[in-house]
């Protein structure tokens, strides 16, 4: 029997959190004005998902769904798992 279910690949973002490889819309640097007004809606509108365990966010993904993930890796390592 063949199973026709499609396997999601997950990409890690730090500290044992992954997201679906094909949701993902845009990996950024954090340090930006524009993104940084970003974060701050998604926080009002209980969109953020903050996957930084803490330490500084470097990088911001910005998923379909609209939702904005935060980590602590660099925007290049992000890119790279792709």
């Amino acid at each position: 029997m063949s199973s026709n279910k499609k396997i999601n690949p997950l990409i890690n973002v730090g500290f044992k959190n992954a997201i679906a490889k094909d949701k993902v819309v845009a990996v950024v640097s954090a340090d930006a004005a524009p993104v940084k007004r970003l974060k701050g809606i998604a926080k009002r509108e209980n969109r953020l998902v903050d996957a930084t365990n803490g330490r500084r966010t470097n990088t911001v993904i910005i998923t379909v769904s609209n939702h904005v993930i935060l980590s602590s890796a660099q925007p290049e390592t992000i890119a790279r798992r792709f």
